[in-house]
């Protein structure tokens, strides 16, 4: 994870759309510092959970298929998690790595009781046959398998995921320069460690390595708070809903810097209270408060990734 934080950070030295603001984030830190806010991993009740295999199948799946949303406004992630545990309750083969290969879009909006076609169903489809493949071919259709051969190890598991699923391959190139984020891959090591209360398939020795998931909520909390100031030119286009291309100087520094920021609270906090903090824990707190705005405006970009 060392390249997420040290390409991040090259990246908000140099933006100029978006601004990490160190009096924010000494604003935020100073109310948080002495109660650092602990969201519950499944606070809404949306997740299947079995306590074994067949939820590590399932939140790889889940991650896999977690991104972009927005184009329909009436879906969000609670649909995906809520409806994926639904097919799952109801079917326990739904999710074995020879079914995934051979789902259509309209076979996975009636897995997901969707009446219409979902945002780049195309590629929710090619994802989903991606790794039924490889989970076949590599660890005998088990994410299970997967998960075991990282050694308790959050940043091997993100290593293993980006080398044998290209979907999860989450980079960019900002003013010739490489930036990695890996936000699904990083989120299926915090689901897992969310989920299992950081025992058995959630056991990591180095979860404390995590960043936070560069997504479209948490850039638009970190601006409502203080900590991110867009230029003129870029708020007017996310507050107009206009698209924001994938891969633009614009749309790598929302993210970017959203890391970058949150690595600076952390250290923060850590200084002012001798608290160590976990990265997943800063990321679900402010993931948590940004869908309870339902006016929180962010950015929209059609994306893979997030």
């Amino acid at each position: 994870m060392e390249e997420v934080r040290a390409s991040s950070a090259w990246v908000a030295s140099r933006s100029s759309h978006v601004t990490v603001d160190t009096s924010g984030i000494e604003k935020v830190v100073e109310t948080i510092k002495d109660s650092i806010p602990k969201i519950e991993w499944d606070f809404e009740g949306i997740h299947y959970f079995d306590n074994g295999p067949l939820t590590v199948q399932y939140l790889f799946v889940l991650d896999a298929l977690n991104f972009c949303f927005w184009p329909d406004e009436d879906l969000s992630y609670d649909h995906l998690a809520s409806g994926l545990k639904a097919a799952l309750q109801n079917d326990k083969s739904v999710f074995d790595a020879d079914r995934l290969q051979k789902y259509t879009g309209p076979q996975l909006r009636e897995l997901l009781k969707w009446p219409r076609p979902l945002p780049l169903e195309d590629e929710r489809v090619r994802l989903m046959h991606e790794i039924g493949l490889e989970l076949e071919r590599s660890f005998e259709g088990k994410a299970s398998n997967l998960v075991e051969s990282c050694g308790k190890s959050a940043v091997k598991l993100v290593a293993l995921v980006t080398h044998h699923f290209p979907g999860f391959r989450d980079h960019s190139v900002y003013k010739g320069h490489q930036v990695f984020l890996y936000k699904r891959a990083q989120i299926f090591a915090a689901d897992l460690w969310g989920a299992f209360k950081g025992k058995g398939y959630g056991e990591f020795n180095d979860i404390d390595s995590i960043t936070i998931f560069a997504d479209y909520i948490v850039p638009a909390v970190l601006r409502q708070l203080g900590v991110l100031r867009y230029s003129a030119t870029l708020a007017s286009i996310i507050e107009a809903n206009s698209e924001i291309s994938s891969g633009s100087e614009e749309e790598v520094e929302l993210r970017a810097c959203s890391v970058y920021a949150v690595e600076k609270m952390r250290e923060l906090i850590s200084k002012k209270s001798g608290k160590q903090v976990l990265s997943v824990d800063l990321d679900l707190w402010l993931w948590s408060f940004g869908i309870q705005c339902p006016f929180l405006q962010h950015h929209r970009t059609l994306s893979i990734y997030y």
